[in-house]
């Protein structure tokens, strides 16, 4: 008695086996499955580096910036905290550019721009605000333009004018900078922010405009030391310095090779200003030239003297004399004796007569003296002191044994570079300079100039991200295809093994007996179960149990 095995209809299968039964579906799943994956890992990799269009806007600008990069159609993002916009990297300097077309980023501040769309029938008060706001926005663009300073903002005092002079004011200015991280401004910069406000508004001194940074110091201040000396001082002293270092090193570097001298010079410069005027007379001693000379002489003795009250008595002629001719003859040889001032005769001395008498001698001498006047105004600047330090290395030569080493250099050899610095620095003894020529081995330094690893520089990462990219595009291929792809073809192309000669006498046996009506049906179904168990014994030997278990039922 034989007993029909239930056969499973190949819809009634379970999923796996019926997708293993078909040999074309899963290898065209796995190769849409392989290009997906590829595809997607390719767009990936190539998808577009985004870097830093403008960076620390303000909400205005940063509005304006995103509606027209809309409107231009490029892509952009927020970086972290949204402290920047970033683009696609080749797209960086043309949207800056187009945007540059459209006057962004404004910098929070307003131009002459402000004065295009003036409504009519403003007012002049508005009118001068607004220009005043606009000159403002102009000279805050200018000093942004500085590489140093990160934005600036200024403020300016224009007072009204007045006809007059006593109550008219200067204008003044304010200027704020906010400094990039670690920049500063030298006293160049600041003098040229400070001239370039006052030569924007009439009338403003530059000493009216006041320059601080965001940290609140002072910057338009005059610079100030411990020495008293201004920037333009200690610059010219730097120069100077350098510039004998330079002379000494082109001397010696032809003699003891190059990088094997080093030199240190220090100048003592004397800035102080000294005027001078000297007035010098020589004495009246030696020759003397005479200028001009005036003599003036007048004697009178005897005689009457004129006098009386000034008037017409005074002006009356003598009178007639009435004296008779011997008193007469007497007079007259009175007279004569008292004109050679001789007494009369017959008196004595002491009757001698006394007439008026009057001696005047005057002398004017002027001499040509010798005078020298002398101004004389000392240059600042002068070189009070120099001192030179130079230092060289040993030259290559042979040592006791004969092998090549570092040697000193000789004392002729010393003597004739030293003589060489002092000619090359004007060397003077008579205001105390000094040159010091030392000879010593040089130190080489093994550490290297970037002490930064390799793997933390921002272009090594960059270049490794890039880089990884591709790779782990190209991995997940390799994988894919020697991991799931090609195991699988190599299981749906194999073989199928050959069948055991005991199993098909069995199948055949099975088949003698079970000769009827539903022949037909049981030849299909087994041979679709030989199909199955040549292609995967592991599904037949699932199918058998199936049967058990249907039997048990």
């Amino acid at each position: 008695m034989s007993t029909t095995t239930p056969v499973v209809p190949a819809d009634k299968l379970p999923f796996l086996v019926q997708l293993r039964a078909r040999e074309r579906l899963p290898l065209m799943l796995g190769v849409a499955a392989l290009v997906a994956v590829f595809v997607a890992l390719l767009l990936w990799a190539r998808a577009p580096d985004y870097q830093v269009l403008y960076s620390n806007l303000s909400d205005r600008d940063g509005g304006a910036i995103i509606n027209a990069l809309q409107q231009m159609n490029v892509p952009y993002k927020f970086a972290e905290h949204g402290g920047a916009i970033l683009v696609p990297s080749d797209q960086v300097h043309e949207a800056r550019l187009r945007l540059a077309t459209q006057g962004l980023p404004k910098g929070g501040s307003v131009g002459f721009e402000l004065m295009d769309h003036q409504p009519f029938g403003i007012s002049q008060f508005a009118e001068q605000v607004n220009y005043q706001r606009a000159l403002e926005g102009e000279l805050a663009r200018t000093a942004e333009a500085v590489s140093a300073v990160q934005s600036a903002r200024v403020l300016l005092a224009i007072p009204k004018p007045s006809v007059f002079v006593r109550d008219q004011q200067k204008p003044s200015a304010s200027v704020m900078l906010t400094l990039y991280p670690g920049r500063v401004l030298d006293d160049g910069q600041v003098n040229a922010i400070v001239h370039m406000v006052a030569s924007s508004v009439p009338d403003m001194p530059a000493s009216n405009v006041t320059v601080l940074d965001q940290n609140g110091n002072l910057l338009s201040a005059p610079a100030s030391n411990a020495l008293g000396l201004d920037a333009n001082q200690l610059k010219y002293v730097h120069t100077l310095e350098q510039s004998y270092q330079r002379r000494i090193e082109a001397i010696l570097t032809p003699l003891v090779g190059q990088g094997n001298v080093h030199a240190q010079v220090s100048a003592d410069i004397d800035f102080s200003r000294v005027e001078q005027t000297a007035e010098t007379y020589k004495p009246n001693q030696g020759d003397q030239a005479v200028l001009s000379q005036q003599t003036s002489e007048s004697k009178q003795i005897g005689g009457q003297s004129e006098g009386g009250v000034p008037g017409a008595l005074s002006n009356q002629p003598p009178a007639t004399p009435t004296a008779s001719p011997a008193n007469n003859v007497a007079a007259a040889q009175s007279q004569r004796q008292a004109n050679a001032g001789q007494p009369p005769a017959g008196a004595s001395a002491a009757q001698a007569p006394q007439g008026p008498r009057s001696d005047r001698k005057d002398a004017t001498i002027n001499y040509q003296v010798d005078r020298t006047i002398r101004h004389t105004q000392e240059a600042s600047g002068g070189i009070k002191r120099i001192s030179a330090a130079v230092v060289v290395n040993y030259r290559p030569g042979l040592n006791a044994a004969g092998k090549p080493a570092l040697v000193p250099l000789t004392a002729a050899q010393l003597q004739q570079i030293q003589g060489l610095v002092k000619d090359a620095i004007g060397f003077s003894g008579t205001r105390g300079d000094t040159v010091n020529v030392v000879n010593s081995p040089f130190e080489l330094d093994k550490t290297p100039a970037d002490t930064e690893p390799g793997w933390q520089r921002s272009r090594n990462i960059e270049l490794a991200k890039y880089i990884g990219k591709y790779a782990l595009v190209i991995l997940v291929g390799l994988y894919l295809w020697f991991g799931v792809l090609r195991p699988a073809l190599r299981r749906l192309l194999a073989a199928p093994p050959a069948p055991e000669p005991q199993a098909v006498a069995a199948a055949e046996t099975t088949e003698v007996k079970r000769a009827g009506p539903e022949a037909g049906d049981y030849e299909r179904n087994l041979e679709f179960a030989r199909q199955v168990a040549r292609q995967d014994p592991k599904v037949m030997a699932t199918v058998v149990k199936s049967w058990v278990s249907g039997d048990e039922r």
